[in-house]
C-alpha cells in the first residue's frame, strides 16, 4: 500500500447555545413555555418577573432588519437566520415539527462555541353523561378549575360507601383488596383465582378461602355506587345497570328484553342486528329496539367521571378580533398578552456586578449575558408568532368571515416563502400554538389543508370538504343515512372531485360512524 496525503474540505454549522435556546423556545407550548420560564427565574438571579411590560431591547419586529450591534458579537441570531439553517442540525428521520433539544447534562456550556452534530369513540354511549367542550364560557374556567380541585378517585368513593357495611376484618380487608385492584374505567380485569393465587401462591386450601372471600366481596361490590362497578366484561357492566334500573322500578318491561340481549354476543349489540337478537331473545323488533335504545343510555365505563385527568383549558397564543363593519370590515391580530412572561434583568443584581469586579466576575458575567438573552429569545418567539398569525390571517380571510366551509387550501411552504423563513420553523411555530377566532379556539395547523380538484380546475381545501361532510350526515335521513359513495356523489354534485376512500378516510377523522351504525332505531 502506497501512502499519500490528500486534502478534503468540509463544512458544517455551529450553533451557539443561544441560538439552540431560540429554537427550542419556539417550538414549546404554552404551558411548557411558562415551565421554562420557572425554572430559568429558579436557576438564574439575574431573571426576575415585572408588573409591567419590560422594554424589549430594541429586539424583534421593529428591529428584525436593523444590523447587529457590535457588543453582541456572533450571538445575535435575527429570526430569518434560525429557519432556513435549523432543519441541517436535525437528527435523520426527524420531522418538521421536531427540533433539537439538549438535555441539562449534553447542553453545551455558554461560553463554548455551541458545535454540535447535528380509536373506538364511546360518545354515542352515556347520553346522560356531560359533553366534553373545549371553549368555556365565561365561568368556565373557575368552574373546570374547581371541579379539578374536588374530584374524587373511584376507590375513595368506594371506600367511603365499604365504612357504612357492617363486615368482620376480613371480609373487609377482601372488599379493600378488590377496590384497589379495579382500573380507571371501573373493571375487575384479573378473575378471582388470579388474584388470590397472588397472595396465596400453591397454598391450595387458603386459595379456596380466599376465592371465596373475593367472591363475597364482589357480591358486594356490584351493589354499590357507580352502577357497573366491579365488572369483568361490558356484557356483565351493562347487565348490573340493567338490574339496578329494574329493582329502581325504571323502564321494567325493557329491562328485561335488555337483559336478555346482553346475555347474547356483545358484537351483535354493535352491528345493532335486530334480526338476530329477535331471534336469540324470542322478542318483537319494536321491543328489541326499544331496549337497545335503553342500552345506548347506559354508561360502558362506570370509573370515567371518577378519573384524575389533568383538565388543561386551552389559552390562546393569539387572538383575531373583528373592526369595523359592512365591507370596511377587517380583522385585527393582537398577541393574548395573558400568555407573555414580562421579565427583565434585576437591576440591583446588575448594577452590584457592574460597581464590583472580583473573583468570580466572569461566572457571574455569563449569567447575566444569558438572562438578557433569555428575555430577547422569548420576545422573538412571541415576535414569529405574530408574524405568522398575521399571514395565516391574511390568507385565510374568507374563514374569518363565512367559517371553516369557506377555508381555501394552504401549506407550509406559502407562509415560509411570503416571510422569508423556513417550513420548519413555520411547523414549530403553528405547533401546539391556539388562535383565538369568532368561531372558537383553533390550533394554528388548523388553517392549513391540502389541495382537491374542482371541475371549474381550482382547488378546494380539505377543511372545507371535511365540513361539507358533516354538514352533509347532520342532515340525512337517520332511516336512510348516506353512504360513503353517496357523499362522495353529492361531493361530485357541488364540484369537488373527492374518491369514496378519501370521503371514507375525512368520515373516520370526523369520527363518524359507517352508515350501517347511524342508521336509525
Amino acid at each position: 500500500m502506497k501512502q499519500g496525503l490528500s486534502l478534503r474540505v468540509s463544512q458544517h454549522l455551529a450553533l451557539t447555545p443561544q441560538l439552540q435556546q431560540s429554537i427550542r423556545l419556539l417550538q414549546l407550548s404554552t404551558l411548557e413555555l411558562s415551565q421554562e420560564v420557572e425554572q430559568m427565574l429558579d436557576d438564574n438571579p439575574f431573571l426576575e418577573l415585572t408588573a409591567d411590560e419590560a422594554p424589549r431591547e430594541e429586539f424583534g419586529l421593529a428591529q428584525a432588519d436593523t444590523p447587529v450591534r457590535d457588543d453582541d458579537g456572533d450571538a445575535e441570531v435575527a429570526t430569518d437566520f434560525i429557519a432556513p439553517h435549523a432543519d441541517l442540525v436535525r437528527p435523520e428521520g426527524q420531522n418538521d415539527a421536531e427540533s433539537p433539544v439538549t438535555s441539562e447534562s449534553d447542553e453545551p456550556g455558554w461560553d463554548g462555541d455551541g458545535s454540535v452534530e447535528v380509536v373506538p369513540d364511546d360518545g354515542e354511549w352515556g347520553g346522560d353523561a356531560p359533553a366534553r367542550k373545549n371553549n368555556l364560557g365565561d365561568d368556565g374556567e373557575m368552574d373546570a378549575t374547581e371541579l379539578a380541585r374536588s374530584q374524587e378517585s373511584l376507590q375513595s368513593h368506594l371506600h367511603r360507601q365499604a365504612l357504612a357495611l357492617r363486615l368482620g376484618e376480613e371480609d373487609r380487608a377482601a372488599l379493600r383488596f378488590l377496590i384497589e385492584s379495579l382500573n380507571d374505567d371501573g373493571y375487575l380485569e384479573d378473575s378471582l383465582e388470579e388474584l388470590a393465587m397472588g397472595l396465596a401462591g400453591r397454598d391450595s386450601e387458603q386459595l379456596d378461602e380466599l376465592v371465596h372471600r373475593f367472591t363475597v366481596a364482589l357480591r358486594l361490590l356490584h351493589h354499590l355506587d357507580p352502577p357497573g362497578v366491579g365488572a369483568r366484561t361490558l356484557g356483565e357492566c351493562l347487565t348490573l345497570q340493567l338490574r339496578a334500573l329494574r329493582d329502581a322500578g325504571s323502564a321494567a318491561p325493557a329491562c328485561d328484553t335488555a337483559l336478555r340481549i346482553c346475555a347474547q354476543p356483545m358484537e351483535l349489540l354493535a352491528r345493532r342486528d335486530v334480526k338476530r337478537l329477535m331471534q336469540l331473545c324470542g322478542d318483537s323488533e319494536a321491543n328489541i329496539k326499544a331496549a337497545m335504545a335503553l342500552i345506548t343510555r347506559l354508561e360502558p365505563k362506570p370509573g370515567r367521571r371518577f378519573v384524575d385527568v389533568e383538565r388543561n383549558i386551552v389559552v390562546p397564543d393569539v387572538i383575531v378580533t373583528k373592526v369595523g363593519r359592512g365591507g370596511q370590515a377587517r380583522f385585527q391580530v393582537q398577541l393574548n398578552s395573558d400568555v407573555m412572561p414580562r421579565l427583565r434583568v434585576h437591576d440591583i443584581y446588575a448594577g452590584a456586578l457592574k460597581a464590583h469586579k472580583g473573583e468570580g466576575h466572569q461566572a457571574l458575567q455569563q449569567r447575566l449575558q444569558e438572562a438578557r438573552w433569555f428575555i430577547k429569545n422569548i420576545q422573538q418567539r412571541f415576535d414569529t408568532i405574530l408574524r405568522v398569525s398575521n399571514a395565516i390571517v391574511e390568507r385565510q380571510k374568507n374563514f374569518f368571515v363565512h367559517g371553516e366551509l369557506a377555508m381555501r387550501p394552504l401549506v407550509l411552504r406559502e407562509i415560509a416563502d411570503e416571510l422569508g423563513l423556513h417550513e420548519s420553523t413555520i411547523s414549530r411555530v403553528t405547533t401546539a400554538k391556539y388562535m383565538a377566532t369568532p368561531f372558537g379556539t383553533f390550533e394554528l395547523k388548523y388553517f392549513f389543508g391540502s389541495a382537491l380538484g374542482t371541475e371549474t380546475g381550482g382547488n378546494a381545501s380539505s377543511t372545507a370538504v371535511r365540513a361539507l361532510i358533516k354538514q352533509f350526515v347532520a342532515s340525512e335521513n337517520l332511516k336512510k343515512p348516506l353512504s360513503d359513495n353517496q357523499i362522495s356523489e353529492m361531493l361530485k354534485e357541488q364540484g369537488i372531485e373527492c374518491a369514496r376512500r378519501t370521503v371514507a378516510k375525512y368520515r373516520e377523522a370526523l369520527r363518524i360512524a359507517p352508515a350501517n351504525l347511524r342508521k336509525s332505531l
